[in-house]
Formats: structure tokens, C-alpha cells, sequence
């Protein structure tokens, strides 16, 4: 329904009658014809009428094509016209009384919602009537008055001559007081002289200019943007006779081109780390001086302490406890901060952050706001700085992700004099809440991160057992950025007959699920290793475990037993995502990897006294060996594939290593990364083993330096190890005949050697073991049968024969006449074992002896 219009000054407006738009606009000054699509006229008014002298009920259903005193001049007539939207020309009529007409007619081709298409044919009064004239008043009126825009023409001296009401308001000036002045006169700003060069340019080239600028009008607190267009005017000749200068405030679409850059840049600045500060940080970076000209983003005192933050964190009495994160200032050093980075300040209840968090609602305060001034009034140190730097407007906006408050963020004005306004609290809104999603990230991350480290480290060795054979030294560095801790881990696990076992692995992926599986691989080599299981045995059930542990995690993640073999593994990837609203793909900030589990992994066993080494490696980069001399070698194995993958028998390689050399073991982490190939990381390790070093730990610390960014993308463990020979001074080796009469000589023999050795508070025991292992060996085994003695930081004695059959700890009845004997060398000695070998096996005895 139209609404009512005012028109002319007694203030007369149209009513809603029928016909009242076309008394006004006077329906018989246009002749408007309506055609079906076969030309036949379907309508005719009194316009119409009044220019052919036909009356409607004449012409209704006639052809269109029988007023006309000539054909149409268009090619094929009005059938061409069909497939146009328009058309418009001169056409000669038959008026009724014979006249020829030439009238000049646009046709509209209709599309109705509903039925045929159709023509309107509209034309003004038949040609050869005098063309109305304009009243120049109504043309000086439309430029005064126009509310399009603010207008002023100037001559071609540049000096003003006319100015519109708008060019009056946006300058402060009448135009009787701007008449015969320049732009640059009116405008006393780089603006008005910039106008002005333009307009020079106008005036010599008749080209149209363009321009942005922004001024604050006379008496306003904040600038408007003006979008200036400069145009030449031209008299009936085509001379240039002056300028047409044309503003528009474009101020409202100016802010909000503004706000969307804001929040565009806010999406690429903000969450670009997952660290709680930093992300913090980049918030106040983003939003001074573009939206405030002072931030500080305070997180809750206990977001740290608990695991997952209650939903309501507001005290319900006593004060809020706040951190502040972050801070940024248009002043530098930040003076106008009450709180300093990292510290904590209490706010009570009542004031503007408690009553923001409380009602979960971002605020707008004036420092002369009844609330904020009591709260001012009860905090003396802080009111003093708003006095002091002239603060005038603050938003306090929280910053609360998936349902949990995190902090508050403080939005300040003091040095520009517009305060904040309700676009500006929206705007502080939503950058907010992008913020506190990606706060939200990188405190889970951090959360699960330090819980992942804690568990690798509890589950790495705390303190290297003490053992003879080689020295050690170890490093491990969990990874830096986004991939989160991994599986990586090390050993040095103590065996039988002095040896020792050095082990590096590798877990695939990262987080607490490769830690964990990482802590269950090492509980399981160290098991392995406890039963003395060659090399190559050893790695043969640890893959049989992986693969296992492979089925097992895809029976909970599709519901069904994997039947398909050993998973592939060695395409497994980890992500880590931010936040719905940041653009990143995780929902929680947490490192993710795979439910398969896949690991690399190296062992290696060294026998100080004959010094060799047996190494067997699943899919591990190879070990490095130093000889005394500073000679870096890697270690040739034959290729295996990881653990959990299966298909290729793993095989051990034996070399004997001399005394003083190094052994290098440690994770792809160290060697490989994004700038370098693996190559080039495998030269760069031998070039720093070679280096003299002052001791292992040293040596450790360059190889990590030379080779290692300040945080490595992956997890890293290196395990360097110096070898050690134990002097054949400290072992005695003898064949025992299979007679049992030879079991006295051997005891005599050991008591002698015992004696050498300084032992003699070791003869009674050691005689013991020695009868009864000898004496076993002799009666259920098969000869060749030696007996070995090992002096070292324990007292070992080995008792090899040709059998495969081992013995087993039991208890013996009354009635057993045997079975005694064993169960007596284990209650005597530290501990005991035996280990399988191609020829047979070996049981053996470890003492402890007492400290020198």
C-alpha cells in the first residue's frame, strides 16, 4: 500500500483513492498500447486517443499493423523484434483522419508471471509539439538541495562559485563565504591542496579524476571519508569552462571495509603458534592502534592449574584473579598499564572485568560511568593512570572457547578522542572469540604436550645402570612446534658375562599415544633382552608384538579383527589443527596421530671381553662407529623393515670394535628434517663425531648443536657410547672333561684363580657354584663343557656345555634326591640366567663383590 506524499509547501499529500497516481502524473500526456505477441492491440488509452483520434472500443482486437502509414524500418518488421527485450524509434502512423505521423515510440517486450508474453508501447505527445521548457529556478533548486552528495563548481581560476546545503554542512561554511575562494583555502589540509592539483589537471586534460580522502569536519571529534570525484564542464562548444567538484561520505562503508580487514588480518596473525602467550600477544599486536590505543588480554589465575576449566569460573564471592598474557600500547613501554606482563591482580566484584565474565557479555564503559567510577574510586593506582594519560572509553569483552571462560580482554581509548561505539564492540567481539579459540588450542596442546613429555621422560632412563663395558652419555629433545612429543627412546641395558646392550628406537607419530606405545616397547625389549635373545631373535617377536598391538588398535577404532597381515604403517603422519573458527581443522588443538602403531628401532649388544658387537636394525638409520684414531665409519646392515610391517627376516651383523671406539646410535630426527636430505644430514654427524671432545657429554652437546635447529620438528635420541676391554688378566677360562671326577680339579683351579685375584671372600660361594653348575653340566649335558670366570665390577662364573636344554628353578621335596642344588646357587648369587648360542648354551652366576 503506498504511503501518503507530501507535496508542496501548504504541506498537501495524496490520498490512498483510486486514481490518484495518475491525476498527478496525468495519464493522457503518454499514449501507451499494449500487443499481444500476434500484434493485435490489447489496450489503448486516452494518450492514445488523443494522438490517433481513435477510441479504445475501435482499435481493441484490430492488427497493429493497420495504423501504420509505412512499413516499420527495420529489417523484417516486427517479427524481428521478438527476441529483443526493447526497442525504440520513429514510426509513421495513420492518424483517423488521414494524417501521416511520425512519432517516436519505446516498446517494452513484457514477461508476465503468468499467460503470454506481450508488448507495451509507450510514446509522449506526437512529434512536432513544442518541448516543455525547464524552470531555471527548479534546476538552481535540484543543485542546492541535492542530498546525493556535497557539490561545488568551480571556475576556471580554480575559485568557487557555487556550493550545495551538503558542501555547507561538511565544510561549516556558507556559500556566500566560500565564493571566490580556492579548495585549498576552504580545506586548510594536504586534502584540499591534493584537490586542487587534480582539478588543474581537469581543467588542462577535460579528464575525470578520482580521489579518497579523510577530514575531520569543523566541530566533529572524528574524520569522515570522503570519496571526491573532479569532473570538467563544458559549454555548448566543448570548452572547458570549469570543475565540478563531487564528495561523498563514504565514512560508514570506509569503517566497514576497515572492521572486515581487521578481522581478515585477525584470522592470519592470530593462532599462528600454539603457545598460550604468544597467540595472546598476537591479539593486542592486531588490534593497536587499528581498533584501540591500548589492550592487555588477562587469563585466569587456575587456567593452568586444572585440567579442564569449569564453565562459570566467577568467584561467587571475593575478587577475580587474573594473569595478565599480554599487553600492547600506542605508548611505548605500555605506562598506562596498572599490571605489568606475567603478574596477577585481583578485581572484585562490581568492578567492569568481574561483571563482564559474570554476565558472560562484552561491555562498553565511560570512565564517567556511575559502575566504573565506584570501581575506580576502590582501586586509587589504576584511577590514577586514567587521570593521568586522559582515558576516556573502555570495553571489556571475555574471551571464553567451547563453553569455558578463559580470560578478559581490555579495549582502552585515550589518545584518539572518538570513543568506542556499538560497532566497535562487535567488532571487539568477534575478534575475540577467534582469540580465545585459538587460546583455547594451544592451552590443550601445552596441557597435552607437558603430559606427553612427562610421560616420555618417566618412561626414558632416569639414571644409566652402572656397568663395565662402556662408558655412555645420552641426549633426548622432545620436538619443537606443532608436531608434539613423540616415541623416540633409548636403553642401556646390563646382560649377562659383562655385556651390555645399547638400544635407539622410534616410534611413528606423536603424542601421548606414541609415548605410550613407546613405554610398552621398551618394557618389552628390556624383557627380551633379559633372557639373552640374540639380535635378530630379539627384533623377530618385537615385531610379532607390534603387529599385535596393531590388530588389537584396529579391532577398537572399526569394530572387526584386521585378518589382512601387518598393517602399513610407514605412511603414518600426525596433524595438529586449530580451530573451527581460525581455519584449522582440529576441534581441540591436540596432536593427533594414527590408532596403527609402527616403529624403527636398533639393537646392539657389546661383549667387553671379546669386543665384539652384534647389531640387528628394523628400518633404523645405521649406527656410527669412531674408531680410536677419529675415523668415522657407519655400520653396513642389511635392510629390514620397521616393526609392525613384517615380510622380511631380520638379520644381525657382528663386528669387533677396538677399545676407545665410539658408538654412535640415534633417531632419523637427528639426521633428517625439511632444509636437509638425509645425505647431507649423515655427512654433517660424521663431520661433528669427529671432532675432538673434551668428554661424551660434550661430544653429545656438538652433534646436537651442528646438526639441530633451535626446535627440531622431531623427536631426537642419541646415545653415544665409549668401549671398554676387559684385560684378559681378569678372565679365566678352563674345558672341563664330562668326568665327574674332574669337578675337584676345577674347584682347586678356581680357588687359585680366586686368590690371584684377591677374591678369598668369595672362595666359599663361588666353590658352591662352580660344583654344582660343572656337576649339572657333566651329568644332563653334552660336552664340550668350559667354565669361565669374569672379574669385573661383579664376580660372573659361565658354565657353557653342548646341550640345548636348560635348567629350571624348583622346588625339590623331601623325598627328591636332587633339584637342590640350583635353588641354592640363586638364593647365594645376585642373580643368575642362561643363554641359548649356536653351539649350545651357557648358565652363569653373578656376584656382587665388595667395594675397594
Amino acid at each position: 500500500m503506498e504511503q501518503p506524499v507530501s507535496v508542496g509547501r501548504a504541506g498537501r499529500s495524496l490520498g490512498e483513492a483510486p486514481g490518484a497516481l495518475e491525476a498527478l502524473v496525468g495519464e493522457a500526456l503518454t499514449a501507451r498500447i499494449t500487443l499481444d505477441e500476434h500484434g493485435t492491440v490489447t489496450g489503448w488509452n486516452a494518450g492514445a486517443e488523443q494522438l490517433l483520434g481513435y477510441a479504445s472500443g475501435q482499435v481493441t482486437g484490430r492488427r497493429a499493423a493497420d495504423l501504420l502509414a509505412e512499413p516499420i524500418p527495420v529489417r523484417g518488421g516486427m517479427p524481428a523484434l521478438a527476441g529483443l527485450p526493447r526497442w525504440n524509434g520513429d514510426v509513421a502512423l495513420r492518424h483517423r483522419d488521414g494524417r501521416k505521423q511520425t512519432v517516436r515510440i519505446l516498446a517494452h517486450h513484457r514477461e508476465p508471471g503468468t499467460g503470454p508474453r506481450a508488448w507495451l508501447i509507450v510514446s509522449a505527445l506526437a512529434g512536432g509539439q513544442p518541448r516543455p521548457s525547464l524552470d531555471e529556478s527548479l534546476v538552481s533548486w535540484s543543485f542546492a538541495q541535492s542530498p546525493c552528495c556535497a557539490l561545488a563548481i568551480y571556475d576556471t581560476r580554480l575559485r568557487l562559485r557555487r556550493a550545495n546545503a551538503d558542501m555547507e554542512r561538511s565544510t561549516a561554511l556558507t556559500e556566500e563565504e566560500m565564493v571566490g575562494l580556492r579548495v585549498s583555502e576552504i580545506v586548510d589540509d594536504d586534502a584540499g591542496e591534493r584537490a586542487e592539483r587534480s582539478m588543474a589537471r581537469v581543467l588542462r586534460t577535460g579528464e575525470p579524476e578520482y580521489q579518497e580522502n579523510y577530514l575531520r569536519a569543523p566541530g566533529e571529534d572524528h574524520e569522515h571519508a570522503w570519496s571526491v570525484f573532479l569532473s570538467a564542464l563544458r559549454d555548448h562548444d566543448g570548452t572547458v569552462q570549469g570543475v565540478c567538484l563531487s564528495a561523498h561520505d563514504m565514512t560508514e562503508q570506509f569503517w566497514a571495509r576497515k572492521r572486515l580487514q581487521l578481522i581478515a588480518e585477525a584470522g592470519r596473525r592470530i593462532g599462528s603458534t600454539l603457545d598460550v602467550t604468544r597467540t595472546a600477544q598476537e591479539l593486542a599486536d592486531v588490534t593497536v592502534p587499528a581498533l584501540a590505543d591500548f589492550v592487555s588480554v588477562d587469563l585466569l589465575d587456575t587456567l593452568d592449574d586444572v585440567p579442564e576449566p569449569p564453565a562459570h569460573t566467577v568467584p561467587a564471592d571475593g575478587p577475580l584473579r587474573l594473569r595478565r598474557a599480554a599487553l600492547r600500547s600506542v605508548t611505548p613501554g605500555a605506562p598506562e598499564s596498572a599490571v605489568a606482563a606475567g603478574q596477577v591482580d585481583s578485581y572484585p566484584p562490581g568492578s567492569a572485568p568481574f561483571e563482564s565474565l559474570r554476565t558472560g557479555r562484552p561491555a562498553l564503559h565511560e570512565v564517567t560511568d556511575p559502575e566504573f567510577a565506584a570501581w575506580l574510586a576502590r582501586d586509587p593506582a589504576r584511577a590514577a593512570r586514567v587521570r593521568a594519560f586522559g582515558i576516556h572509553s573502555v570495553m571489556t569483552v571475555p574471551l571464553a572457547a567451547r563453553g569455558t571462560t578463559l580470560g578478559v580482554a581490555f579495549f582502552v581509548r585515550y589518545r584518539s578522542a572518538e570513543t568506542f561505539h556499538h560497532d566497535d564492540l562487535v567488532l571487539a567481539g568477534e575478534l575475540a572469540a577467534r582469540a580465545a579459540v585459538s587460546i583455547d588450542n594451544a592451552r590443550r596442546y601445552t596441557r597435552e604436550r607437558a603430559t606427553a613429555v612427562t610421560l616420555q621422560r618417566s618412561l626414558l632412563p632416569q639414571r644409566l645402570p652402572r656397568q663395565a663395558a662402556v662408558e655412555v652419555a645420552s641426549r633426548y629433545l622432545p620436538a619443537g612446534g606443532h608436531a608434539g612429543v613423540g616415541g623416540d627412546w633409548f636403553d642401556v641395558i646390563p646382560l649377562s658375562g659383562a655385556r651390555v646392550a645399547l638400544v635407539v628406537g622410534d616410534v611413528v607419530g606423536h603424542g601421548l599415544h606414541a609415548s605410550a606405545t613407546m613405554g610398552r616397547l621398551r618394557t618389552a625389549v628390556r624383557t627380551l633382552a633379559d633372557i639373552d635373545l640374540p639380535c635378530d631373535e630379539l627384533l623377530t617377536h618385537l615385531d610379532d608384538l607390534v603387529a599385535r598391538l596393531n590388530k588389537e588398535e584396529q579391532g577398537e577404532t572399526s569394530g572387526h579383527p584386521d585378518t589382512s597381515g601387518h598393517p602399513d604403517t610407514t605412511g603414518h603422519s600426525d596433524t595438529t589443527g586449530h580451530s573451527d573458527t581460525t581455519g584449522h581443522s582440529d576441534t581441540t588443538g591436540h596432536p593427533e596421530t594414527s590408532g596403527d602403531v609402527g616403529a624403527t628401532c636398533l639393537y646392539a649388544v657389546y661383549d667387553p671381553v671379546s669386543r665384539n658387537c652384534c647389531l640387528a636394525g628394523a628400518g633404523h638409520p645405521v649406527p656410527a662407529v669412531v674408531s680410536p684414531d677419529g675415523a668415522v665409519e657407519l655400520v653396513g646392515l642389511p635392510a629390514a623393515p620397521p616393526l609392525g610391517v613384517g615380510g622380511l627376516p631380520y638379520e644381525a651383523t657382528e663386528i669387533d670394535i677396538p677399545e676407545g671406539s665410539l658408538l654412535a646410535l640415534y633417531t632419523n630426527g637427528l639426521i633428517e628434517n625439511r632444509d636437509r636430505d638425509i645425505d647431507a644430514g649423515v655427512h654433517r654427524l660424521r663431520e661433528s663425531l669427529a671432532r675432538p671432545a673434551t668428554s661424551l657429554d660434550a661430544l653429545c652437546d656438538t652433534v646436537l648443536s651442528d646438526l639441530l635447529p633451535q626446535r627440531p620438528a622431531d623427536d631426537v635420541a642419541l646415545l653415544i657410547a665409549r668401549t671398554r676391554a676387559l684385560d684378559a688378566n681378569h678372565v679365566a677360562t678352563w674345558a672341563v672333561p664330562a668326568d665327574p671326577s674332574a669337578v675337584a680339579q676345577t674347584r682347586k683351579d678356581v680357588v687359585a684363580q680366586l686368590a690371584r685375584w684377591g677374591l678369598s671372600d668369595a672362595v666359599f660361594v663361588t666353590e658352591l657354584v662352580v660344583s654344582e653348575l660343572v656337576t649339572n653340566a657333566i651329568r644332563h649335558a653334552e660336552p664340550p663343557i668350559q667354565l669361565r670366570l669374569i672379574h669385573d665390577t661383579t664376580l660372573i662364573c659361565e658354565v657353557s656345555d653342548g646341550g640345548n636344554t636348560a635348567p629350571h628353578l624348583r622346588r625339590a621335596r623331601s623325598y627328591d634326591e636332587g633339584g637342590r642344588g640350583l635353588l641354592l646357587v640363586a638364593q647365594l648369587t645376585e642373580r643368575w640366567g642362561t643363554r641359548q648360542s649356536a653351539t649350545g648354551k651357557t648358565i652363569w652366576a653373578e656376584q656382587t663383590l665388595p667395594l675397594p
